[in-house]
């Protein structure tokens, strides 16, 4: 029963007991105060005559003062009830009559059903459509349900719990998956009634990593946990920042690494030109791309200035690599070595507090959080700047912000950067878009969860061989396709994807020092780096064969 239905049963009920209490009333005064004894029926007819305003029969006029009253009593209520029904009943059915309500059922074959529409859902939704593979969005909710289909998504309103929705609204048995993508206990329930239904793959997340197995038991073939993924990432950013180690590397393979690496103000390399800044030619190392203010650049121009926002993606041996860090580390930050503060216990920052307590760097924390329930060692809001400063923001050399709004994130970066200019922010995004505001505000690194799991689901749906989900480029290893046979410079993927390729495995050797002659050939293994887009991009131009 919707809402509409629910109060159309309510204004019923109240309406049938008004004007059986009016009845009975009128019955007595008749007979009490005119003297006229009249039946139960009468008495009812006269009631609902006066609410409807069509007239007093043969009754009128009255001798007593208290019929008057009591007429005068039911003019008033019948017009009150009138003028109720227009904004509670009247009002919202023309409303339904005339908006557009979400299907009920679809007819489509080799699709992904998506239990849940949240900000992961969207970027696993984004990676559909460049591939053409038809899905849809099951929500239970009306009004929701048809904010999502006039914002042009597939989707049908239905129980995800319900065997009925997969039987006859979305043809589960059909399916190629399911992404069950709600709460944890809930994403348990649409697995078991899923794999009632259809033996089609139910793909679930978790937010408690602790709830895996029983996801597990419920009949899951995935269960990702992408919030404890990010938490590790985001602590290994801050521990590799102290460290002169290259923690978060990438290995490609025979001791070939892609990592990316953050440049620091006052380092070497903060203020030079690409051109000037001399990497290749003191270090090695290839620039693969960059991250300019949060907008990905491969290969940046010789012309871009290099500075405390920008995030060089580059590859090469591990000594090459280690020698660009020192490049991009700052003495000034190096020195100040103060405590962590961690914002927000929720899985994420939990994580990230454990995983600084694990990495052996002996780092002191300061943790911060509004409930005073998860022991944190500074409760309030981390945009208040009596807590921060209670949390001791001006000797800390990095902040973590594992919040789960990003409107607040982006407000605590402000306040931060402003009371600590030095300091090293990373944060944790909900959504790729706010990826962009909060290194506009001040953020020194930030990855987005929504991204995490879309390439998680990315691997899983569509048999991506994804090297790393934790990056902010996604690295791919895939078959040349239809560009086998070319040279690089033919190819041009740089240019018509946006991404780079980085090496060539072939006949079991890596192959990194790639020129614009070198031949791509049947066999070869590509290993290509590129944002999310323009792995899509990327998976089109070498065709159905990559």
């Amino acid at each position: 029963m919707n809402k509409w239905q629910r109060r159309t049963a309510e204004y019923t009920v109240g309406l049938f007991v008004v004007i059986l209490v009016y009845s009975v009333g009128y019955d007595y005064g008749m007979g009490a105060f005119e003297g006229r004894r009249i039946s139960f029926l009468h008495s009812l007819q006269v009631v609902v005559e006066t609410f409807t305003t069509t007239g007093f029969g043969s009754d009128a006029p009255w001798e007593s003062w208290q019929m008057n009253v009591m007429v005068i009593v039911m003019d008033l209520t019948g017009v009150f009830l009138i003028f109720l029904a227009l904004p509670t009943l009247v009002f919202p059915l023309f409303e339904e009559a005339l908006s557009t309500a979400a299907p009920t059922s679809v007819d489509l074959v080799g699709h992904v059903v998506i239990a849940g529409y949240t900000p992961r859902g969207e970027a696993l939704i984004h990676e559909l459509e460049a591939r053409e593979i038809p899905y849809v969005v099951v929500e239970p909710d009306r009004d929701r349900a048809a904010d999502i289909y006039e914002s042009k998504t597939r989707v049908v309103h239905g129980d995800p719990e319900s065997v009925e929705t997969y039987e006859d609204a979305v043809s589960l048995e059909d399916a190629q998956a399911l992404v069950a993508d709600v709460d944890d206990a809930t994403n348990a329930s649409v697995a078991l009634t899923a794999t009632q239904v259809a033996d089609t793959p139910v793909i679930t997340f978790v937010e408690d990593p602790g709830m895996t197995e029983y996801h597990e038991l419920a009949g899951a073939v995935e269960v990702f946990s992408p919030r404890q993924l990010v938490g590790e990432s985001l602590a290994t950013k801050v521990t590799s920042g102290v460290s002169s180690d290259l923690d978060d590397a990438i290995e490609i393979g025979d001791g070939f690494d892609v990592v990316e690496l953050p440049v620091q103000s006052n380092s070497e390399l903060d203020g030079a030109r690409v051109a000037d800044s001399g990497i290749r030619e003191q270090t090695g190392a290839n620039i693969v791309g960059a991250w300019f203010r949060g907008e990905f650049v491969s290969p940046p121009s010789p012309d871009a200035l290099i500075d405390e926002q920008t995030i060089l993606l580059v590859a090469g041996r591990e000594e090459q690599l280690e020698d660009l860090k020192r490049l991009t580390r700052s003495e000034q930050r190096r020195r100040r070595r103060g405590h962590v503060v961690v914002a927000g216990l929720g899985v994420v920052g939990t994580t990230v507090e454990r995983a600084i307590d694990e990495s052996g760097l002996g780092l002191p924390q300061v943790t911060v959080d509004t409930d005073p329930v998860k022991g944190a060692d500074v409760t309030g809001d981390v945009t208040d700047v009596d807590v921060l400063r209670e949390a001791g923001i001006e000797g800390a050399g990095t902040v973590i912000l594992s919040l789960p709004n990003d409107t607040v994130t982006v407000f605590a970066t402000l306040v931060v950067r402003e009371l600590s200019p030095d300091v090293e922010i990373v944060a944790r995004a909900e959504s790729q878009e706010s990826v962009r505001k909060l290194y506009r505000a001040g953020a020194d690194y930030v990855l987005s969860l929504g991204t995490v799991s879309g390439r998680m689901l990315a691997s899983t749906i569509l048999d991506e061989e994804v090297i790393t989900f934790d990056q902010q480029v996604e690295l791919i290893r895939s078959a040349p396709g239809d560009i086998a046979g070319r040279t690089l410079r033919d190819a041009d993927v740089r240019a018509r994807t946006g991404c780079t390729i980085v090496a060539v495995e072939r006949g079991g050797t890596l192959v990194s020092d790639l020129g614009p002659e070198f031949r791509l050939e049947t066999g070869d293994e590509l290993v290509v780096a590129g944002t999310d887009d323009d792995i899509v991009t990327f998976a089109e131009l070498v065709g159905d064969e990559g």
